[in-house]
C-alpha cells in the first residue's frame, strides 16, 4: 500500500491507495480543495501505459469538496476512459455528494454508496 500526503500541512488530505482485484483503490481522507489539488492528482492521475485503468475513490473520509477536487475528478475520468477504463465515487458523504450532484459530476462518474458496491458494479 502506497501513502500520499501533504507534508506542509499533515492531515489536511491523506491518500492511500491498494489494488483489489485489478481495480486502483484510492482511499481520501480530509478536505479537497485548492490547496491539495496536487494531492489528489498524484492519487488519481495514473501513469501512461497502465491499462485499462480502473479506478474506485472512497470519499468517506471527505469532510469536504470544492471546484478543484471537480476538476481533477474530469481530469481522471477523461484519461482513464481514453485508455478504456474507468472512475467511479464510492460512499461520499451528503455535503460532498451534493456538490457531486450540483455540478453534474454523478452523470459523468458513477457514484456508489460504498467501495464494495462500486467494485461490484
Amino acid at each position: 500500500m502506497s501513502q500520499l500526503e501533504q507534508a506542509d500541512r499533515p492531515g489536511r488530505l491523506h491518500a492511500e491507495h491498494h489494488i483489489t482485484g485489478g481495480v486502483r483503490v484510492v482511499t481520501l481522507r480530509g478536505e479537497i480543495d485548492h490547496d491539495v489539488r496536487d494531492v489528489l492528482s498524484d492519487a488519481l492521475l495514473v501513469e501512461d501505459g497502465a491499462a485499462p485503468p480502473r479506478i474506485v475513490a472512497d470519499l468517506s473520509g471527505v469532510t469536504f469538496m470544492d471546484s478543484s477536487g471537480i476538476n481533477v475528478f474530469v481530469a481522471a475520468h477523461q484519461q482513464v476512459s481514453r485508455a478504456d477504463g474507468w472512475v467511479r465515487i464510492a460512499g461520499a458523504q451528503e455535503s460532498v455528494l451534493r456538490v457531486l450532484q450540483l455540478v453534474g459530476v454523478d452523470t459523468l462518474i458513477p457514484c456508489h454508496p460504498t467501495t464494495e458496491h462500486a467494485l461490484t458494479t
